[in-house]
């Protein structure tokens, strides 16, 4: 098959640039850490960049990994041989870079400012964000005046975001990481895994459904487990409001399809579109992002859409060598492809980003978790961590053991904020110097000699040494405003873009995601008692005459 407006697919290891890092590998591998920094007085300032903008600030330490300048340098040659500079120019010129599907890839576009044009199939596409963008100002505006009413009259105190993937886990991280910048007007609450606990536990035992409000989000309005829990809300809400009518003051949809949506019974009015162009992962700059407009406000919100704004700018214009979402990127590529690290830790030290490592292990895996490249060959080398991760420091009492001395590379993405939201006595200060002593311990460690120099039992020495030598990112943020939060998303989604490029991959399909859903289906109806005409293997039936065994049971 033949795609149109995609980059030459060029297998990264048959590089010029990979073969020099292949001898750069040899004789870095076999180099402390230490050794790097004492030769090294400038280290790092030569491994480190900062991005800034009102009100944001970003600084990366990338000293910590196992790198030089030659190390560097032909990374860099690698993203140069991959034709970084022209995807990025088809990025954001809105070409249909996301070729198995056809689409542009535009989540930039929902950050650009009115008075910018991008063209889409004939079409600009700023008007009609914009357009949206008002919708949502106005929506949430009365929500949080309290002109907005229920049924009943009283005014919408709880609002309920149903979705999955990345529609749920975008509004979660963000809702959560913007709390200090809550309206104070509306809880929000967030529903997506079909699982009927879910839905209980959140709406149907703690809400008043003459003050709920459910934002249905759903492409097409059919997602299977958003429209099982759309439809059981609808259900709980109507055993109290009796009358169907009701249901346009207390739903609202987020989606393509009007048919799907006026048939819920919700008004199209209160439809909030969105485009094919905006992948499910990237999509909390539109209107999937209705929910947090609404709990944090619809200027923060606007300011969430700046500070990634903001990113994209310095990302498409920054020279590579200081660009850094392209550094990370490289990184990344060299601790995975190199050193055989197989996954990567993220981990915040702000209890306000707890969620962020969910958010990334979405928007890094379903992105470039791919086993074929562009021309659908089979790839060799790797493409994606595993991304994993805890806010800091609860996670260095239970698996940075795992990292210290677990004997795998495990890079890590630290994260700091320096002024902290909540200056309660000397917390702060005690977080961050955590936050620093954690990279410092792993690059650096604890040999044998220092042990035993310090009187420790010669029998017990072994098991306090720390080998050091792990790669880490350190990566210090001014403050966690909205603004510098959609700086750092967009950070991370440039990221991970750079590394589907150099790699050769399609990063926005998620075509993995499709047969486990497909093969639901048959087996619901197997559950149900329904007739199947599949054929079902020895595991599948032996588990399912167990369910059934034990379902009798109980009843």
């Amino acid at each position: 098959m033949e795609y149109k407006n995609i980059l030459p697919a060029i297998d990264p290891t048959a590089t010029r640039a990979w073969k020099s890092l292949t001898a750069d590998f040899k004789k870095i591998e076999p180099i402390h850490l230490r050794v790097l920094f004492r030769d090294d007085p400038k280290r790092a300032e030569s491994f480190s960049e900062e991005f800034a903008s009102k009100d944001a600030q970003i600084f990366l330490d990338y000293s910590k990994n196992r790198i030089d300048h030659n190390v560097m340098a032909h990374l860099l040659q690698l993203a140069s041989e991959a034709h970084l500079t022209e995807a990025i120019r088809q990025m954001f010129s809105g070409e249909k870079i996301n070729a198995t599907e056809d689409r542009a890839v535009l989540h930039a576009a929902l950050r650009m400012p009115r008075g910018r044009s991008l063209v889409v199939d004939g079409r600009d596409v700023i008007p009609d964000i914009h357009r949206v963008l008002e919708h949502m100002k106005q929506f949430s505006g009365e929500i949080t005046s309290g002109k907005w009413k229920g049924y009943t009259g009283r005014p919408i105190t709880d609002i309920v975001n149903i979705g999955i993937g990345g529609s749920d886990l975008g509004p979660v991280m963000v809702t959560e990481a913007l709390k200090a910048y809550a309206a104070g007007k509306v809880s929000a609450h967030f529903v997506s895994n079909v699982d009927g606990t879910d839905i209980t536990e959140k709406v149907i035992k703690p809400l008043n459904p003459e003050t709920t409000l459910f934002i249905i989000a759903s492409k097409t309005f059919t997602t299977q487990e958003t429209m099982t829990n759309a439809h059981t809300a609808k259900k709980w809400f109507l055993e109290h409001a009796k009358d169907e009518g009701t249901i346009k003051k207390h739903f609202v949809a987020i989606s393509t399809c009007k048919e799907e949506v006026q048939k819920f019974g919700i008004d199209p009015v209160n439809m909030f579109e969105f485009w094919d162009w905006v992948g499910g992962r990237y999509s909390l700059w539109s209107a999937v992002g209705l929910s947090i407009a609404v709990y944090i406000g619809f200027d923060n919100f606007k300011e969430l859409l700046a500070g990634a704004y903001d990113m994209d700018e310095y990302f498409r214009t920054k020279p590579f060598r200081h660009n850094i979402p392209v550094i990370l990127a490289l990184l990344d590529i060299w601790g995975m492809n190199f050193f055989g690290a197989e996954t990567h830790a993220i981990l915040p030290y702000d209890q306000y980003l707890h969620r962020l490592p969910a958010y990334l292990q979405q928007a890094f895996m379903e992105s470039n978790g791919k086993s074929v490249d562009r021309n659908g060959n089979p790839i060799k080398y790797a493409t994606s961590p595993v991304i994993w991760g805890e806010a800091g420091t609860n996670g260095q009492h239970s698996f940075y053991q795992k990292i210290h001395q677990g004997g795998k590379v495990i890079p890590a993405d630290f994260i700091g904020i320096s002024n902290s939201q909540n200056t309660i006595g000397d917390h702060h200060e005690k977080l961050l110097a955590n936050f620093l002593a954690q990279p410092k311990a792993l690059a650096f460690g604890k040999t044998l000699q220092e042990v035993l120099d310090e009187g420790v039992d010669p029998m017990v020495a072994p098991h306090r040494v720390f080998k050091g030598n792990s790669p880490t990112n350190s990566i210090l943020i001014n403050k966690l405003s909205p603004r510098a939060l959609g700086a750092l998303i967009a950070m991370y989604e440039h990221q991970i873009f750079v590394e589907g490029v150099i790699l050769n991959i399609y990063s926005f399909d998620q075509w993995g995601v499709q047969l486990g859903k497909i093969q639901a289906e048959p087996l619901l109806r197997d559950l149900k008692g329904e007739p199947s005409a599949i054929k079902h293997d020895s595991s599948t039936l032996s588990l399912l005459n167990h369910y059934r065994a034990q379902k009798e049971k109980l009843n």
